[in-house]
């Protein structure tokens, strides 16, 4: 038995869900987003929740069982409040800037590093040591700030790169003589 799977996806009020066949478009305040499952599940609208039910015993059912059921939470969670990363820079003279929808990202290489904010994902750098990725889709915010961290990911000797808000980088001691 799927632990997820079980618990019935609330809507707040202002987001409506609509099924038809095995997709569900959901309807908040910031937008509308669909989902199509696979034919292994069943969606219901009830009530005020939304119910994904496996339709078979098999385990593929049971895997798509809970994965359905994190992706409709998703969609309800990016409709109405949105996903939010934030990524932290380290080392000196490494700086971000925003110049209009292009992100600038000095971190010690020969050149500038340039990346453009893909549709429906918001990046901006309130400081310029750091960077705040912002949208409904919550696999789009996170690729995005991957690959922002990815150009310079952090080291373990004097922690300099890209890393994550919060995130903890297990430190080395260097060489001794």
């Amino acid at each position: 038995m799927s632990r997820i799977g079980k618990k019935p996806v609330a809507l707040p009020s202002g987001v409506s869900a609509a099924v038809s066949g095995q997709s569900i478009e959901v309807k908040g305040p910031k937008g509308a987003k669909s989902f199509t499952a696979t034919d292994d599940v069943t969606l219901t609208v009830v009530d005020d929740t939304v119910v994904v039910e496996p339709r078979g015993k098999s385990k593929r059912a049971r895997q798509q069982w809970g994965m359905s059921r994190t992706m409709v939470a998703n969609l309800v969670t990016g409709v109405t409040g949105g996903f939010k990363k934030e990524l932290e820079i380290q080392g000196v003279g490494y700086r971000a800037q925003m110049q209009g929808n292009t992100l600038k990202l000095n971190l010690g290489y020969s050149h500038e590093v340039t990346m453009e904010a893909p549709e429906g994902v918001t990046i901006t750098a309130p400081k310029p040591t750091e960077i705040v990725v912002e949208g409904t889709d919550s696999q789009a915010v996170g690729e995005v700030a991957a690959k922002i961290r990815d150009w310079r990911r952090p080291e373990p000797y004097k922690g300099k790169g890209i890393r994550y808000k919060g995130e903890f980088i297990f430190r080395k001691e260097g060489k001794k003589k």
